[in-house]
């Protein structure tokens, strides 16, 4: 930071001296300190004391209401504008963090100085009021702005809270599912990162007595993803009660939300029909994650067909493959927010925590193995946020 006095030139393109007698100003500010800041230079801090006006007369200024604003919360200072004024009036201590974005230069008046030779010159009190009024105007501008876009984000968080509580609406969460069944146990649960989210998953009977279940991620995250799940569950419940195999269901749901699909999103989703009296599960996957299969204490992946991602290939085909679900046999799916979930250190909790606990926890009621689950990944990631929706769908043939 260069320190020099104030040159010999003009000083009446100022607005604070205009109409002021250039001769006169001159005289009066020819021993006035010209300071150089550098970029990255802190001109004014908040708490700091403040008897100094400052005058940009070249370079950028920002001004930041907190020092952990962000760029696009910050209010640039014009060449010629005062900083300072209002702490240099009031004594009080700065309110705002004053940085120097760019080489600059600014005109140092010390209050004693200001007060004494420069106010009693004809034309410069009333700048310096015109100069406060604007900047209480514009300061009013700001506020009213910020209470529009509050009550705008207020609005806007009570409709998400509205269109969660229909999302959860959609998706059957009661534990366990069918508890009237003494053949099957099926319990689901999703957590999704945002207000609203894009996993999925459903499970009913159709017409001919099979159990219907299905697990999806729809690609990305809030509002669009939300509304291409809630097609997606709709499409399914109704292809489902006519689709002879899974096979053909993920077919017709593919060329439905490849029409008018002009975002790009797509659905990986897993999905079968389990015929409760013999066991025998046919099933397809849409470039989903694996299942994992309890047996005997033992956990497995479901050897999967392979099949692309829904709504992205028009002319995507699917394959069905077939499994014997034994009695006491423990079909585990889930999304990858399950697998990617990272701790503070950028670990990801994986698929061990889930194999270790189906060995240890096969008998147990379902709520209660998603309940440990949940508690585990909680646990796993310290409490934050997550990252992405998380979601499970437990099915056990009893």
């Amino acid at each position: 930071m260069a320190r020099s006095s104030a040159p010999q030139r003009g000083y009446g393109w100022i607005p604070l001296f205009r109409d002021v007698d250039e001769g006169l100003l001159a005289r009066r500010l020819e021993h006035c300190e010209v300071r150089h800041l550098s970029a990255g230079t802190d001109l004014l801090r908040p708490g700091e004391p403040n008897d100094t006006i400052y005058v940009l007369l070249s370079g950028e200024l920002m001004v930041y209401l907190s020092p952990e604003a962000r760029a696009d919360q910050s209010i640039p200072v014009a060449v010629g504008d005062c900083i300072g004024e209002f702490s240099a009036i009031d004594q009080q201590p700065v309110s705002a963090l004053v940085r120097c974005e760019r080489e600059a230069e600014v005109l140092c008046l010390d209050g004693p100085f200001f007060w004494r030779h420069l106010v009693p010159l004809p034309g410069v009190a009333r700048n310096l009021m015109r100069g406060l009024t604007q900047r209480a105007r514009t300061a009013n501008q700001l506020t009213l702005e910020a209470l529009r876009e509050r009550l705008e984000l207020e609005h806007l968080r009570r409709e998400l809270d509205l269109a969660r509580q229909i999302q959860s609406g959609m998706l059957p969460l009661a534990h366990p599912l069918f508890p009237e069944r003494d053949d099957l146990e099926v319990c689901g649960l999703v957590e999704p990162a945002a207000s609203v989210g894009g996993d999925l998953f459903d499970a009913f009977f159709v017409a001919d007595g099979r159990l219907f279940v299905c697990i999806g991620d729809v690609s990305g995250h809030g509002v669009s993803a939300a509304l291409l799940m809630a097609r997606t569950i709709g499409l399914l419940r109704s292809l489902a009660m006519a689709a002879g195999n899974p096979a053909d269901l993920l077919q017709n749901l593919n060329a439905s939300l490849c029409e008018g699909n002009e975002a790009c999103l797509f659905v990986t989703l897993f999905c079968g029909f389990l015929d409760p009296a013999t066991g025998n599960f046919i099933y397809a996957n849409a470039g989903h994650c694996p299942p994992l299969l309890g047996r005997d204490g033992q956990v497995a992946e479901l050897p999967l067909p392979r099949g692309p991602l829904a709504g992205a290939f028009p002319q995507a085909t699917y394959t069905s493959s077939a499994t014997q679900l034994e009695r006491g046999d423990l079909l585990f799916t889930y999304t990858d927010g399950i697998t990617e979930a990272e701790d503070a250190g950028g670990r990801p909790f994986g698929l061990e925590g889930c194999e270790q606990l189906l060995r240890t926890r096969h008998h147990q009621p379902l709520p209660e193995i998603l309940d440990a689950i949940r508690s585990d990944l909680h646990r796993f990631n310290g409490g934050a946020d997550l990252e992405d929706d998380c979601t499970l769908l437990l099915l056990r043939r009893c």
